[in-house]
């Protein structure tokens, strides 16, 4: 007879517990990045809402971004960082291909011998990690899970490049996500089309580099392409995590999309017909799009100013290179 395997299970519910961020030291305007695309900073304002963006200096990783925010996250959950048995971290921006960004925070933190890895799902990642984390600790894997968006995206810059350069900056954002007595983590609707992998991607490979048959890989993206798929086909995803949740716009509190563009951002609150009450994220004005980092850090700067949203929901959904979306709806700490 075959011995039956215990399986566990965990807490019935989950929430963020609190918010953590750290950005690039350097406030980069516009006028700095003018020059080699032959642009101005009205056309880039116009564009994409953004007046500067913070970029880390040459020595700051995104690791170290990543562990300057967890700890702030952790501190103000109020709780031993060798409590967190889990830490996610989403990225496309670890210096080394291994090991992860995750072991080395984890211990960093003092959550050493923590089970960490790392994700790579680009401007969606930090969605995906709190979906991941929900799923964890519901099933009895993890008891406190430290999810992190960090990015040191100037290091895949050209400052040349028209498409997307000018977009990017650096830094990180965390949470802590545990057990609750209400459901503080709605259903998560994520997904893929590697069918549109070139919309935006890296315009080579590291082996290329290696064999000096191109520069270094930089960030690119087809702008038309992306935008389209943001402001049409991610609308749909956003009103089906809002479905998803039993709940509808005008229930929301705050609404935090990825910091891809100011003029995205803006259409996704018509399409959604978002009332006023409901406080619309807007990071990417001063702080760019640092692609995993940008929602959590959107989140953590809209509670600063506006604690009055803490106990509200909130609809977040991340879009990116993949292409991968990921969307659901949360419970401000």
């Amino acid at each position: 007879m075959t011995p039956t395997l215990i399986q566990p299970t965990g807490a019935a519910h989950t929430r963020i517990l609190s918010y953590g961020a750290a950005r690039g030291e350097n406030a980069v305007p516009n006028d700095d990045l003018v020059g080699p695309i032959d642009s101005s900073d009205e056309w880039i304002r116009q564009r994409t809402g953004i007046v500067t963006r913070t970029r880390a200096n040459a020595e700051t990783t995104a690791i170290d971004l990543a562990t300057d925010a967890a700890a702030e996250a952790i501190a103000a959950a109020g709780i031993d960082p060798s409590l967190v048995d889990a830490v996610i971290v989403a990225t496309i921006s670890n210096p080394r291909q291994t090991p992860s960004v995750s072991a080395i925070v984890a211990d960093r933190v003092g959550a050493n011998p923590a089970a960490a890895y790392d994700l790579n799902a680009a401007c969606a990642g930090f969605a995906y990690g709190v979906a991941q984390a929900d799923a964890l600790i519901r099933a009895g894997a993890a008891h406190y899970a430290l999810v992190i968006g960090t990015e040191k995206l100037s290091d895949v810059v050209d400052p040349t490049d028209r498409s997307i350069s000018f977009l990017l900056g650096d830094g990180a954002g965390a949470v802590v996500i545990g057990p609750s007595d209400y459901p503080g983590i709605g259903p998560t609707i994520w997904g893929s089309d590697g069918s549109k992998a070139d919309a935006v991607s890296m315009n080579h490979t590291l082996v290329e580099f290696r064999d000096g048959l191109a520069p270094w890989p930089t960030l690119r993206q087809e702008g038309p392409t992306v935008f389209r798929w943001a402001v049409w086909e991610m609308v749909k995803v956003a009103r089906q995590a809002l479905e998803a949740a039993g709940i509808e716009a005008s229930d929301l509190a705050a609404f935090v999309p990825h910091q891809a563009n100011m003029r995205i951002i803006d259409e996704f609150a018509k399409q959604l017909k978002l009332p006023d009450s409901v406080v619309i994220g807007r990071d990417i004005e001063t702080t760019g799009n640092t692609s995993a980092a940008s929602i959590p850090l959107a989140t953590h700067r809209l509670l600063k100013e506006h604690p009055e949203l803490s106990g509200g929901l909130a609809l977040q959904i991340g879009f990116g290179a993949g292409l991968v979306f990921g969307a659901q709806v949360v419970v401000l700490p």
